[in-house]
């Protein structure tokens, strides 16, 4: 099975997202290398690294309201990692390494799609990943721009 390889092709200039998936990566080759008697923990290791890096995202989405199909994903990644680790405590590997062989796919797209998607909406709204805030980023001419994160007055419609 081919391991993941980080490369440029995978940095989605959103520092603490890259480094979520560097671990990942690492993870992921941790469990490839992984000796029989130690796939098990390897493998739990993946699941929470995993776990960390989609409650990261979901935080981030939740204070922008983002699309919930990305978080949906998370949530359908997470419910087969933990079918298959409960199959694989009963000795049944066969599950596990097809996870295995389609985790490096999923990844890239996952990367470069919805993560790719996430990490553009962020810095197009200026939102600031360490203090969950929003700031209208500054356009080509120093101006600000519109921020997602403008709040409507209920009285007459205009931002405040």
């Amino acid at each position: 099975m081919p391991d993941l390889v980080w490369s440029d092709e995978l940095e989605n200039d959103l520092a603490p997202m890259d480094d979520t998936h560097r671990e990942f990566v690492a993870s992921y080759n941790a469990l490839l290398a992984a000796a029989p008697e130690d796939m098990l923990a390897a493998f739990d290791t993946l699941v929470a690294q995993a776990k960390a890096h989609f409650d990261l995202e979901n935080g981030w989405m939740e204070a922008v309201d983002f699309p919930g199909c990305h978080r949906a994903e998370h949530d359908r990644v997470l419910a087969v990692m933990q079918d298959v680790r409960q199959r694989m405590a009963r000795g049944d590997l066969f599950f596990a390494r097809r996870l295995i062989e389609e985790l490096p796919a999923w990844f890239r797209n996952h990367v470069n799609g919805m993560d790719a998607a996430l990490a553009f909406h962020l810095a197009s709204i200026g939102f600031d990943v360490a203090s969950g805030t929003c700031s209208p980023p500054l356009d080509a001419a120093g101006g600000a721009r519109g921020c997602a994160c403008a709040v409507l007055s209920a009285e007459d419609g205009t931002e405040n």
